[in-house]
C-alpha cells in the first residue's frame, strides 16, 4: 500500500498564486524554495508523465476516457472531407447544425449545438474574441490540425459560454522532420488558390512552421466574390530540458467575403406568384456590398516542468482586428411578391484584446487513487470601437433586378436616427479548480469555477446615449464519472453547468441576472478492434431567459423564460479494412421553449432539426489496379426546422451527398514521388435547401461545387 498524502487547500492556493505570478520572474533560489515547499507538503508521490491535453478537461485524459461527450475530427478526417471552413468541418458530427445562414454566407463560423446557438469559437484553448457585431476572426482550414467539439456546458473550464457546447480549433505546429507541401487548387465559381506549408528543425532546440495562402473565387450570390490572403508562422523553442516555448502569429486579410443579405421566404422556401428565385439570387447592391476584414493574432504558449510532479503552462494571445462593411437588409416584400424594400447600412469596427490562461497542474498518487489536479486563472479583455450608419435605400425587383442602384452620396444617414458611435469594453476573470481521479477502473472528475464578468457600452447608439453595463459574478460546477470495463465498454454520467451574462434591466430598474443552464448527461463509450463508438443522452435546461413583461410595454422584459433540450446522440467509426473506414453520426433531439410570456411557450426554436444523420465512407487500397487511389463519399441528412420563433411553418428537410477522389502520382512513376491530385465535390446532386431566421429572412444552402487540387510534398 502506498503511503497516503495529505495537504491543506491553503498550501495549494499559495502554490498556484506563486506559480502564476512569479515562477518565470523569480531567480533560481526563489524557484527552488517554492519547489521544496511543494515537495515537503506532498511527501511521497508516484509521478505520471505529461501527454496530450484534451479540450474537455485541459489534462492528459484521452477523449475515450472522458466522462462527457466530445467529438474529435483529426487531420486524416479533415483531409478526407476536403473542407474549406470550420463550419464545414463539424457538419458530420452528432448534435451540430451548421449553415445557419445558408451556404452563400461564408464570413462567419456559426453553429447550433444541442439546440443552442454558438458563435464563440476557440483557437488552441483560447476564445477568438468576437465583438457580437460583425467582427469575428475566422481561422482558415489550411492552418488547422484537428477540431474538437466539447458537448454540453463548458463554463467550468472556459467561463461564459452557451450551454450546447463549443468548438476548439487545434493549430498545426512545428515538426522535427523537414517537410514542405505546395498545393494549387482550381474549381467551380472561378476558384483559384495557392498554399504553402513548410516545417522542420532549425537546430536541436528550435523548430519552425510557416503556412501561407492566397485564394479567390466568385461567391454563390450573383456579383459577389471571395478573396483571402494569410500568413501563419510559428516557432518552438526548447529553452531548457524543462521549459518549452511556442511563439505563433496569424495574419489574415479578407478584402471580400461574399454577401450577408437575406431573401424573403416567398420565392425560396415557399411558392411565389412570380416563380421561384434562383439559388444565386441576390437582394443587395453591387455598389454597396463591401466586407473587408483584417485579423492579427500574436500568441505564445509557455510550458514549464517545475519538478517531477508539478508543471505550469501559460497560454496567451493578443488580438488586433478591424472590419469595414457596406450592406443592405430588407424591410418587407410588397404585395406583388417581387418588390423588396431595403435599407442600406455600414459598420466600421475595430477590436483589441488579450486572452491569458495560467494552468498549474500536478499528477500524483494518494493511496490507490491517481490524482491529476488542475488550478487555473484566466483573463480576457476586449475593447471594440463600432460606428454604424443606416438609411433608406432603393427597393429592388427580385425578378428583374438592377444591382447598381445605390449611390453612396444619396444615402441620408442623418435622417435615419440610427447613427451610432460607441465603444464596447468586456472583461472576464475566472478562477477554476479540477481534480481528475483514477481509482482502479473508475475515472472521476470534479471541478468548479468562479467568474467575474463586466461589460460596458459608452457613446452613442441608435441616436441615443449608450449606457449599457453588466457586472455579474457566477459559480459553475461539474462532476462526472466513467467506469472502464475490461471488454472496452465505458458507461459514464455527468452533471455540468454554464452561464451567459445578460444586459439590461426590468421596468423597475432591477438589473438582470446571469442566464444559467444545467445539464444531466449519461451514455456509453466503446473502443475495441477498430471500432470507436459512443451513445449519449442528455437534458439541458437553460433558465433566466428574457421574455416579455405582461405588465409592461412591448419593450419591457422580465427574466422568467426557460428553454429545455433533450436528445440522443450516436457516433461510430469502424475500420472496415486496413485502408478503409466508415463513420456515422445520428442526432435525435427535442428542443422546446418551456416558459415564456411572448406566446411561444411550447414552440421549438429555429435552427434545431429534430433529426440529423451523416455517414462518411473512406477507402484507399494499397494493392491491385487501384493502388494509390483514395475514395470518399458522404451523406448528410438534416431534418425539417421551424421557419420562425412563432412556428408558423417549417423549412423542409434535405439530404446532400459529397464525393472525394484522390490519386498518388508516385504510382505512375518514381519521378512523381510526393505528388498527388484530388477531386472534391460538395452537394454532388445540386440539392436545393434553405435556412431561415423568419419569413422575411431566408438563405439558400450551398449549391454544387467542385475543386481539383494538385499537391507536391517534399
Amino acid at each position: 500500500m502506498k503511503p497516503a498524502v495529505h495537504f491543506p487547500l491553503t498550501m495549494l492556493a499559495v502554490a498556484i498564486l506563486s506559480a502564476s505570478s512569479h515562477v518565470f520572474a523569480e531567480d533560481t533560489a526563489d524557484s527552488t524554495m517554492l519547489e521544496n515547499i511543494i515537495v515537503d507538503q506532498l511527501s511521497t508521490l508516484e509521478v505520471k508523465g505529461q501527454t496530450y491535453r484534451n479540450t474537455a478537461t485541459k489534462t492528459q485524459l484521452d477523449p475515450e476516457e472522458t466522462p462527457q461527450a466530445i467529438s474529435i475530427i483529426d487531420a486524416e478526417s479533415l483531409e478526407s472531407l476536403g473542407v474549406e471552413s470550420v463550419s464545414e468541418a463539424v457538419r458530420y458530427s452528432a448534435g451540430v447544425n451548421t449553415e445557419l445562414r445558408g451556404g452563400a454566407i461564408s464570413r462567419l463560423d456559426l453553429f447550433n449545438i444541442r439546440g443552442f446557438d454558438n458563435d464563440t469559437v476557440l483557437l488552441d484553448g483560447l476564445p477568438l474574441l468576437y465583438n457580437d457585431w460583425n467582427l469575428q476572426p475566422q481561422i482558415d482550414m489550411s492552418t488547422v490540425e484537428q477540431i474538437e467539439i466539447f458537448k454540453g456546458p463548458t463554463s467550468t473550464l472556459y467561463g461564459e459560454m452557451p450551454p450546447g457546447g463549443m468548438v476548439n480549433i487545434i493549430s498545426k505546429v512545428p515538426q522535427d522532420e523537414e517537410k514542405t507541401s505546395l498545393e494549387v487548387v482550381v474549381g467551380s465559381d472561378s476558384k483559384k488558390e495557392v498554399s504553402l506549408d513548410t516545417t522542420g528543425a532549425i537546430s536541436d532546440s528550435a523548430r519552425y512552421r510557416l503556412i501561407t495562402k492566397i485564394s479567390e473565387s466568385d461567391g454563390q450570390a450573383v456579383t459577389s466574390e471571395n478573396k483571402r490572403m494569410l500568413i501563419a508562422p510559428s516557432l518552438d523553442l526548447d529553452l531548457s530540458a524543462d521549459t518549452q516555448l511556442n511563439l505563433n502569429m496569424y495574419y489574415q486579410n479578407d478584402p471580400s467575403m461574399g454577401v450577408y443579405s437575406s431573401l424573403p421566404s416567398r420565392g425560396t422556401v415557399y411558392s411565389n406568384i412570380n416563380g421561384q428565385l434562383s439559388d444565386s439570387a441576390y437582394a443587395g447592391d453591387a455598389n454597396w456590398e463591401t466586407y473587408d476584414r483584417d485579423v492579427l493574432l500574436l500568441g505564445y504558449k509557455l510550458d514549464h516542468s517545475i519538478n517531477q510532479t508539478w508543471s505550469f503552462m501559460q497560454n496567451a494571445r493578443v488580438t488586433i482586428a478591424e472590419a469595414y462593411q457596406e450592406n443592405t437588409y430588407s424591410t418587407g416584400l410588397d404585395s406583388d411578391e417581387r418588390t423588396l424594400n431595403r435599407r442600406a447600412y455600414l459598420t466600421d469596427e475595430s477590436t483589441k484584446g488579450i486572452n491569458l490562461d495560467n494552468q498549474l497542474s500536478a499528477i500524483f498518487d494518494i493511496g490507490e487513487a491517481e490524482h491529476n489536479v488542475l488550478f487555473g486563472v484566466d483573463y480576457l479583455t476586449l475593447t471594440s470601437d463600432i460606428k454604424y450608419e443606416d438609411a433608406v435605400a432603393p427597393s429592388i425587383d427580385l425578378y428583374d433586378p438592377n444591382y447598381y442602384q445605390i449611390i453612396a452620396s444619396d444615402l441620408d444617414f442623418a435622417a435615419s436616427g440610427y447613427s451610432s458611435d460607441f465603444t464596447i469594453k468586456k472583461k472576464q476573470t475566472g478562477l477554476y479548480i479540477q481534480d481528475q481521479v483514477r481509482l482502479n477502473n473508475w475515472v472521476l472528475l470534479a471541478g468548479g469555477r468562479y467568474d467575474r464578468f463586466s461589460y460596458e457600452e459608452t457613446g452613442t447608439k441608435y441616436g441615443a446615449d449608450a449606457t449599457t453595463k453588466i457586472d455579474q459574478n457566477q459559480f459553475s460546477g461539474r462532476v462526472g464519472a466513467l467506469y472502464e470495463f475490461d471488454n472496452g465498454i465505458s458507461p459514464f454520467i455527468n452533471f455540468a453547468q454554464s452561464f451567459e451574462p445578460v444586459s439590461g434591466s426590468d421596468k423597475d430598474g432591477n438589473d438582470f441576472d446571469t442566464s444559467t443552464a444545467n445539464q444531466w448527461e449519461t451514455g456509453l463509450k466503446y473502443q475495441s478492434r477498430g471500432l470507436t463508438t459512443s451513445a449519449t443522452v442528455f437534458e439541458i435546461i437553460k433558465s433566466n431567459v428574457l421574455t416579455n413583461d405582461p405588465n409592461g410595454t412591448a419593450y419591457d422584459k422580465i427574466q422568467v423564460g426557460e428553454v429545455r433540450a433533450r436528445g440522443l446522440e450516436l457516433e461510430a467509426k469502424q475500420a472496415l479494412t486496413p485502408r478503409g473506414s466508415v463513420s456515422v453520426a445520428y442526432t435525435l433531439q427535442d428542443v422546446e421553449v418551456t416558459k415564456d410570456n411572448s406566446g411561444i411557450a411550447g414552440n421549438t426554436p429555429i435552427w434545431t432539426p429534430e433529426q440529423q444523420f451523416s455517414a462518411w465512407l473512406n477507402y484507399a487500397p494499397d494493392s491491385g489496379a487501384l493502388a494509390g487511389a483514395s475514395f470518399g463519399t458522404g451523406l448528410r441528412y438534416v431534418g425539417s426546422m421551424q421557419v420562425d420563433a412563432e412556428n408558423s411553418d417549417t423549412v423542409p428537410s434535405y439530404t446532400l451527398v459529397d464525393l472525394s477522389v484522390g490519386y498518388d502520382l508516385a504510382q505512375l512513376s518514381a519521378n512523381w514521388k510526393g505528388a498527388s491530385v484530388k477531386l472534391a465535390v460538395t452537394n454532388a446532386f445540386d440539392e436545393t435547401y434553405y435556412s431561415c431566421y423568419d419569413t422575411d429572412n431566408c438563405w439558400y444552402g450551398a449549391d454544387r461545387s467542385f475543386e481539383i487540387s494538385g499537391r507536391y510534398d517534399f
